[in-house]
């Protein structure tokens, strides 16, 4: 099982300047990939925009948007921006998506939120097409087309549509039960089942920095969505190597964990402890 480290990038506060020798040593540590947390509305950094200064100083690692929130998106835009990014990194883009669970992200650019499944779905199918006609750009080969999602139709979707499945950071049970609906789906869709990645939320040793930012990240969600969210971050070695061999038992293919403090210290005490 590949390990991967997130970016700070949905962490408000974090200065700007941290992200390339983020990059650069998670990198050299030895990590998989660096993942991104896609906002709109939120003091948070543009993922692509990031991931495109993370490859112009990195040469192995993969860059990944774990996950971008593609609807309010204008769809070839995007689609020229992710290839683009791809011929950049020399391959290297995870382009993974999603529909949110925020509606003022769509409400700022005037998005339907109503329809974003759909919209979704049309833009996937748009990419693709651009991708392989290359239309707008240097395609070949066009990034990996990873979705995430939790509801039944996004799982779905992920069955029929995606190179890679994400499941949210939730307990083994249910990310259990995620994958092998994305598989039955997969089967239907006489296709191979999508290359299986899981998440969590970390922090060593830095209870404040998760408190204020799974509260402000959250708190649109209510105190329920904060509490639940909270109660998953992997605060300690003992708590991330737990996670990591029932991750590896469920047959995950890639773990991403999500960064809860803007610390480059972060880096090299998580891969001491999984690399």
């Amino acid at each position: 099982m590949k390990i991967s480290i997130g970016l700070p990038t949905a962490l408000p506060g974090t200065p700007a300047s941290l992200f390339v020798p983020w990059a650069q040593r998670a990198e050299a540590a030895g990590f998989a990939s660096l993942g991104t947390i896609g906002r709109t509305v939120y003091d948070s950094y543009e993922e692509l925009i990031v991931l495109a200064a993370c490859a112009a100083v990195t040469s192995k690692i993969r860059l990944a948007t774990t996950v971008l929130i593609a609807p309010p998106r204008e769809t070839v835009l995007l689609a020229k921006q992710a290839a683009s990014l791809q011929g950049i990194s020399n391959g290297r883009l995870t382009l993974g998506l999603g529909v949110g669970w925020r509606e003022d992200d769509f409400t700022v650019v005037g998005a339907d939120w109503s329809r974003r499944g759909q919209t979704l779905e049309k833009q996937i199918q748009r990419m693709h097409k651009i991708w392989q006609e290359r239309e707008i750009g240097p395609t070949a080969p066009p990034p990996e087309l990873m979705l995430g999602g939790a509801a039944e139709s996004a799982l779905e979707r992920a069955g029929r549509l995606a190179d890679a499945y994400m499941a949210g950071p939730f307990d083994t049970p249910e990310i259990l039960k995620y994958r092998d609906k994305v598989n039955e789906y997969a089967r239907k869709a006489q296709r191979p089942a999508p290359r299986f990645m899981t998440s969590r939320y970390f922090a060593l040793g830095d209870s404040q920095a998760i408190d204020r930012n799974i509260g402000r990240y959250f708190q649109v969600g209510g105190a329920q969505a904060i509490q639940d969210a909270r109660r998953n971050v992997l605060e300690t070695p003992e708590d991330i190597k737990r996670v990591v061999d029932e991750h590896r038992a469920a047959g995950s293919d890639e773990l991403c964990l999500w960064v809860q403090s803007a610390r480059l210290e972060q880096i090299d005490r998580l891969a001491e402890i999984v690399l």
